[in-house]
């Protein structure tokens, strides 16, 4: 059975490479000083993140749309959504943060849509 149960096994053997090149070149930029390599992976990790799952800049627009679109409203439970607690729900998490591809939900219940989809 493969490591990731989301990549065949030759897939992440090619990733774990890319990995290893990345770290390498992080200790040659580093030249040795801790600080400058925890800070050096610190921005990649962020920036690749960002790459996944956008800026909170635009998580927050994607939530003000939703606010809007839902009438404020939870579309799961339909009770008023609180404004700053209220949660993006991915349909497709591969699709990423967007209008189209999220819901704005209560705390519970994207516990509860977690747990449906085996994510929780």
């Amino acid at each position: 059975m493969a490591e990731s149960p989301h990549l065949p096994d030759e897939v992440l053997l090619n990733v774990r490479g890319i990995l290893d090149k990345v770290r390498a070149e992080l200790h040659i930029l580093a030249k040795g000083d801790a600080k400058t390599l925890h800070h050096a992976r610190r921005y990649l990790m962020k920036r690749l993140e960002s790459d996944e799952r956008g800026t909170p800049a635009e998580r927050n627009k994607v939530k003000l749309t939703l606010m809007a679109t839902q009438q404020g409203k939870c579309p799961l439970c339909g009770e008023p959504l609180p404004p700053r607690d209220a949660e993006l729900d991915r349909k497709d998490p591969v699709l990423g943060y967007t209008a189209e591809n999220c819901l704005l939900i209560h705390h519970h219940c994207h516990r509860k849509a977690q747990a449906a989809k085996n994510y929780a």
